[in-house]
């Protein structure tokens, strides 16, 4: 199978060209228009094969890409890679813009081919095993950031959309509700608090862009049982007054405890076997729409 990564900066680096390089079923093609990047990381990984165009990539008869640009471009990219054949992993968000992202779902199904965003928290083990400990009533999870408020779009578009996306996924029911608190100074979001409202749960996301600390953090209540995610790495399990923790060895490598060896796995699955990904393109356009109406409850104009 032949793969192009799109796009080398920062997440590409840490996560997609160190899982993809470790397996011997997949020819890379790296594409970025900075010749320099290409040929350190070229050397890096030993690979034969760059190009510096989308325009060029499609010529080189890959199967699927992994595109990890600046978001602003995603749309554009997907769009020609779907309409030339080629399947898409999108990193979030398919687009800032809702009707961009409507867009590529329509272009992904009716192209036949594969096409899934990058939701990794979906595929963390500490965040998968949630669900398996029965339906919850209640959620929280919060995901803050050291002195980095932004405006409105972007802060929820572009990165609270991960805790939207995984409040949806461990809710396991149509959100019916959305409800949004925030805090803005002048231009800037500070800080956000949103309830998503479905049958028998309620899911709480906060987000201070203006804080003190980057930490993330989800509670999980299912009956008598909660179970804390710190860091998305170790769950500490409270019931009846007395606690256990769940750790990974010592030696598990951090892209497994964060997901992408497991997403990308189910990636290229999916396009080996021309199946539906699971999230599909469609069930990330609802989180996309949520973003969506989070937005709008903000600033109506933004």
């Amino acid at each position: 199978m032949r793969l192009g990564i799109i796009g080398l900066g920062d997440i590409a680096k840490k996560a997609y060209l160190p899982v993809l390089s470790e397996r011997e079923d997949i020819e890379l093609v790296l594409c970025t228009r900075n010749p320099d990047t290409l040929k350190q990381l070229a050397q890096k990984y030993r690979l034969n094969e760059t190009v510096q165009t989308v325009d060029e990539l499609v010529t080189k008869k890959i199967d699927a890409a992994v595109i990890s640009t600046a978001t602003e471009a995603h749309a554009e990219i997907a769009e020609k890679l779907l309409e030339n054949g080629i399947s898409v992993y999108i990193d979030k968000p398919v687009s800032l813009n809702y009707r961009e992202t409507k867009r590529i779902a329509k272009l992904a199904e009716s192209s036949g081919k594969v096409a899934m965003t990058g939701f990794n928290r979906r595929f963390i083990p500490r965040v998968q095993e949630l669900r398996k400990h029965g339906k919850a009533s209640l959620i929280l999870m919060q995901k803050n950031r050291f002195a980095a408020p932004d405006h409105v779009r972007r802060f929820v578009v572009e990165d609270f959309i991960h805790v939207v996306d995984t409040l949806r996924f461990l809710m396991d029911t149509e959100v019916t509700d959305v409800k949004t608190q925030f805090l803005k100074n002048g231009e800037l979001l500070d800080h956000i608090v949103v309830q998503l409202i479905g049958e028998g749960c309620t899911a709480i996301g906060i987000m201070n862009r203006n804080g003190g600390v980057t930490d993330e953090i989800i509670e999980y209540s299912a009956g008598t049982h909660k179970y804390t995610v710190n860091s998305l790495v170790e769950t500490t399990h409270y019931h009846n007054k007395e606690t256990s923790v769940t750790k990974f060895g010592d030696w598990e490598p951090t892209l497994l405890k964060r997901g992408f060896y497991q997403i990308i796995d189910h990636f290229i699955d999916c396009v080996k076997e021309n199946r539906t990904p699971d999230p599909s393109i469609q069930d990330s356009l609802i989180t996309h729409e949520i973003c969506e109406q989070i937005v709008r409850q903000i600033d109506p104009e933004a």
